[in-house]
């Protein structure tokens, strides 16, 4: 079972340390209920990978790790347990000679992302609906000095654990299996991002209020999702699905999503970039093997869903906490 006792102690001393009051009750319910079925599978995978120190390692521009005193036999091995923990969606990674070519190129996004926002260089951070954590680790090679990503998905926890052990065992990041509503007001951390996440919920204007309560006064808000062309009154609420995803509840125009952003009280409001999602980024591979974008698109008229909305377009705003 994955222990969170070092970030226990890792937080009981600072800002963090409130969290202490409601987190060890939270993830120790979390190991009693509703575990997926092949969670015992997945930990096992992690278990018997090698916690390895990586003799060359980059977070800044990749996640990569290697070693020159790894055998042929010992990178088998290793590809072989990082497969029994598929589907990857977010990364890539190249661990040890096995490149993980996930459905997202997430590298991509975190291009888009760096130029626009305040330098990470010792900031604490929090990185809501972090996937598997590949971000997070971008993060940490900005100079983060501690990561906190939150995520209720078991898999990606367990692909957080496996490269975590590659990486050396870096205690710099950690992810919780919890949710953004399940977190007090910590008003704790310099930046917290939110990628990909707004558009799952279904009172968008609450998420917003939710990460502004994590924010320290003059901390950053970065903010990615899915938006529609269109000025400050136009959203789409999509019907049952959207690109075949049953939980997309609103979706924006960067115009209105600042307005949002303004009338939860954020400040110095900044829409950065728009990015339409391309096949290339977001497409199936040997580690994700299933639907991908492709499959969701009108074949006629790649310009909108099977459903007939727009297709996705993202776009990345940035605010400060006053």
């Amino acid at each position: 079972m994955i222990d969170f006792g070092n970030f226990y102690q890792l937080i009981a001393q600072g800002p963090l340390a409130s969290w202490l009051e409601v987190l060890p009750a939270q993830l120790a319910a979390w190991q009693r209920e509703n575990l997926h079925g092949h969670f015992r599978n997945w930990t096992k995978a992690v278990d018997n990978l090698p916690q390895l120190t990586p003799q060359h390692l980059d977070l800044q521009h990749s996640v990569t790790a290697d070693s020159d005193e790894l055998s042929d036999r010992q990178r088998q091995g290793i590809e072989k347990l990082l497969r029994a923990l598929m589907p990857w969606r977010k990364g890539p990674y190249s661990l040890y000679g096995t490149v993980i070519d996930t459905e997202w190129r997430s590298d991509w996004k975190w291009d888009r992302v760096l130029p626009h926002i305040s330098p990470l260089t010792d900031r604490t951070v929090l990185d809501v609906g972090c996937g598997s954590g590949y971000h997070m680790w971008r993060m940490i090679g900005a100079g983060a000095n501690l990561v906190v990503g939150i995520d209720p998905t078991q898999l990606f926890l367990c692909q957080f654990e496996a490269v975590r052990k590659l990486l050396g065992n870096d205690r710099r990041a950690h992810l919780l299996p919890v949710g953004i509503e399940q977190l007090p007001e910590l008003k704790a951390f310099d930046t917290v991002f939110s990628m990909g996440v707004l558009y799952h919920r279904r009172s968008p204007l609450d998420h917003l209020y939710q990460l502004k309560n994590q924010l320290v006064s003059g901390g950053e808000l970065v903010l990615e999702t899915l938006v529609i062309e269109g000025d400050e009154h136009d959203v789409l609420v999509p019907g049952e699905r959207y690109a075949q995803m049953r939980n997309v509840w609103f979706i924006p125009s960067a115009a209105a999503l600042a307005r949002w952003l303004e009338k939860c009280g954020f400040v110095d409001v900044r829409i950065v970039d728009f990015s339409r999602t391309t096949t290339e980024e977001q497409r199936r591979t040997d580690w994700m093997t299933t639907e991908s974008l492709a499959d969701f698109l009108d074949p006629g008229d790649n310009s909108k869903t099977l459903e007939g909305y727009p297709a996705p377009l993202r776009a990345v705003l940035v605010a400060r906490k006053p």
